[in-house]
């Protein structure tokens, strides 16, 4: 039984973690992070007694405090308190289950102390996986992925990307698939909200409406695999039943399927090389009428075209993509820009930026924090 941090607990894959946990007892949770949602914190420190919890904003923390004082969980806040979550003595796995950027720091730290990752926050990889995957082969780390298509990577070359010739990265397409770009410029949240296949949190399913969570996708894939980006190829495939396939030297095609829930990679994650049960339902090929591929539309979708290139040109762009699409796509919640507007916030930023290549870790933070505030200038 693994023992671990759960960043993020709160979210929807924090929650499903904790449903995947319950359903077959892969893991004891010790540590838990959350940003503010204190009230469901709460329950699961009652429920799961774990050592510590951090909470992100100051004065929701010491609501907490107070909240728990009859438990023997001890509350922490800040970036430390995450940071002391994710490298506690009695931890071996760290689900790194946060939205955004906030994940590099503790996921560098936890792997630093000899820690295990399963990882969900593909901003971590995308922004500093240049660090992150030297530091994890020097530590002897393992870094588990919990995103869907990643996982079905892992699985499908059974860990080993040596003799890999091509990975195909499957998306849904979101729900915008098949419209124009002059469909879909004005197109609400509310209706970029509503996924066809998958539930999501609110930032992941907008990034997924505009492909840009495909690109970043693309990046992470590109670290974690070591796998060039010439040899990465995004297939649109609506019924997200294949979860992506890879490609060997003598051009068969090795896939994972099954229905669409996170679940699955959870647990995966948690209890590998070995599998279990974690309440998905099982696949009846009878019921399922096609498969359909389609090459991805990056004229209606250029977030995709954009993730490519920051890619390419390599050190601090990716960390500037991301810091960008993080700004706009709060900005699109909040309905502050239109739908397609978010890739045009994005390339104005990424056009201000000189990438520092070899990038330290000081330098891809400081290069978040500058797209943020560009994007923000440009609003």
């Amino acid at each position: 039984m693994k023992k671990i941090a759960l960043l993020g607990s709160t979210g929807s894959i924090g929650t499903q973690t904790l449903e995947v946990i319950d359903e077959n007892g892969c893991a004891e949770v010790e540590t838990i992070s959350v940003y503010s949602n204190i009230k469901l914190a709460e329950e699961q420190i009652r429920k799961y007694k774990p050592k510590l919890a951090a909470v992100m904003l100051e004065d929701k923390a010491k609501e907490l405090k107070i909240k728990v004082a009859d438990t023997s969980t001890k509350i922490l806040c800040g970036k430390d308190g995450i940071i002391s979550c994710a490298v506690h003595n009695n931890v071996d796995t760290v689900v790194t289950a946060v939205v955004g950027i906030s994940g590099l720091l503790p996921t560098m730290e936890a792997i630093k102390a000899g820690k295990d990752i399963a990882l969900a926050n593909k901003e971590t990889l995308v922004a500093g996986g240049c660090l992150v995957m030297p530091l994890a082969k020097q530590k002897g780390v393992k870094i588990l992925p919990v995103d869907s298509e990643h996982s079905a990577i892992f699985q499908s070359c059974n860990g080993d990307s040596r003799s890999l010739k091509k990975i195909l990265l499957t998306a849904s397409g979101g729900p915008f698939l098949g419209k124009k770009r002059n469909e879909i410029y004005n197109m609400t949240p509310a209706q970029a909200l509503k996924h066809p296949n998958w539930n999501m949190g609110a930032k992941v399913t907008i990034d997924s409406s505009t492909l840009m969570n495909k690109g970043l996708e693309v990046i992470e894939a590109s670290h974690l695999f070591n796998i060039p980006l010439d040899r990465i190829e995004v297939v649109v495939h609506p019924e997200s039943i294949i979860h992506s396939m890879v490609e060997y030297d003598d051009n068969s095609v090795i896939a994972q399927l099954s229905l669409p829930d996170m679940k699955l990679p959870i647990s995966y994650a948690l209890t590998y090389p070995e599998r279990r049960y974690c309440g998905t339902k099982e696949a009846n090929f009878f019921d399922i009428s096609s498969l359909t591929f389609k090459k991805p539309d990056t004229e209606a979708f250029p977030c995709l075209s954009l993730a490519f290139y920051a890619q390419e040109v390599g050190g601090t762009m990716p960390a500037v993509l991301n810091g960008a699409n993080e700004i706009a796509v709060s900005k699109f919640l909040n309905e502050k820009i239109c739908f397609g507007e978010i890739p045009e916030l994005i390339n104005n930023v990424m056009s201000k930026h000189s990438a520092v290549q070899n990038p330290s870790l000081d330098d891809i933070l400081k290069a978040d924090m500058w797209a943020r505030e560009a994007a923000e200038d440009c609003l």
